[in-house]
């Protein structure tokens, strides 16, 4: 028992210790001059970050073995339970209280669920949908039937890969023109069989090589966005990782628009972005905070219409748990879609559109 009461101090020292360094921080940057100065290296917040995840997983160590010293009929386990929910708040606060750039970290994580993902988690009886009859099949794009509590849906999503071998078969998440007419055909099939469909986008954008624009890149883009405008069916939108650029709208004009909680929206890479503007892709950290691409951000700009909420740790942490959050969201949007005419549908889809960026005029 001498063990255990030692390591409860030394955990509750722990956590003294992160409380204090957290207020720091906080006054700190209450009292730090409002003029702008040179932003740190993008290294810097992400190495901040991962010191105090590695303080959160010790202290989760502490816990786990004082669980184990002590006796569950013990009165000291009502404090092990306090230090167990007083470090589940500090981890809700590293991940409410990070930067955009350490948002697009997270966004960009290889252990993010991917469509394929969320297809095994919410979804039954997937039946995939190969090539686009004109060229080839793309990879980068899943296309397929399925069902949806008891409900027949057409699934469009960006799929990544884990490792070198499956990114390089998936083209990083990057579409070719042949993906795009591909997920086209999936959704005319949808509007044929009156079938909801539901999109997981993923992508850092459309694949920018000398081929795709051989093949109409811009074009199968274009005749996407004029498609998707008037289809007569639901079309529900998640961006559960990267949304990048034309390659990400090219799947995501819908009725509804979802955003997983750490997953970023944009025109552009902040890399991109600052290689334009500064010609220095060492400002990425500050494109990123200029773009405004967080959940946060869009949804004051009503691009998007809700944010989904991650498990503690991030999506990445927990795939079963992000479904589950994300799976109510999902059935109510097709519900209230449902009741819908599909005239009502598609003027409510063209001003939803229209109207976005108003603000700047």
């Amino acid at each position: 028992m001498t063990d255990a009461s030692d390591r409860r101090k030394l955990a509750r020292e722990r956590l003294r210790r992160m409380r204090e360094s957290a207020k720091a921080r906080e006054q700190s940057a209450l009292a730090a001059p409002r003029e702008p100065s040179r932003p740190a290296s993008p290294a810097q917040p992400k190495d901040r970050k991962h010191l105090r995840e590695m303080e959160i997983a010790a202290l989760e160590r502490d816990i786990a073995a004082l669980s184990s010293l002590t006796d569950p009929s013990d009165a000291t386990t009502l404090d092990i339970e306090r230090i167990r929910s007083e470090v589940s708040e500090l981890k809700r606060d590293v991940y409410l209280h990070i930067s955009p750039w350490q948002r697009i970290q997270l966004a960009r994580h290889p252990q993010r669920p991917y469509t394929e993902d969320f297809i095994r988690l919410l979804f039954k009886n997937f039946s995939e949908i190969h090539g686009d009859r004109n060229f080839a099949d793309a990879p980068a794009l899943l296309t397929g039937m399925a069902w949806f509590r008891g409900q027949p849906v057409i699934l469009i999503g960006s799929q990544k890969g884990r490792d070198t071998r499956q990114r390089v078969a998936r083209n990083f998440g990057q579409a070719k023109p042949e993906g795009y007419r591909k997920a086209l055909r999936a959704m005319q099939l949808a509007a044929k069989f009156a079938r909801p469909v539901m999109v997981f986008v993923d992508t850092p954008g459309a694949y920018p090589g000398v081929d795709a624009e051989e093949r109409g890149q811009a074009e199968a883009i274009a005749r996407n966005l004029r498609e998707m405008s008037r289809l007569p069916v639901p079309i529900v939108i998640t961006i559960t990782g990267e949304g990048g650029s034309g390659g990400a709208l090219a799947i995501a004009v819908g009725d509804r628009v979802f955003m997983l909680e750490n997953s970023v929206y944009s025109v552009i890479s902040p890399e991109g972005c600052a290689s334009i503007m500064w010609r220095d892709p060492t400002k990425a950290e500050t494109a990123a905070q200029a773009l405004k691409i967080t959940a946060t951000d869009l949804l004051e700009m009503k691009i998007i219409d809700e944010i989904v909420p991650e498990p503690e740790g991030g999506a990445h942490a927990d795939h079963a748990a992000a479904a589950k959050l994300l799976e109510p969201v999902l059935a109510r949007a097709i519900e209230e879609l449902s009741r819908l005419s599909p005239q009502q549908m598609i003027e409510q889809r063209y001003d939803k559109f229209r109207r976005m960026g108003q603000f700047f005029a």
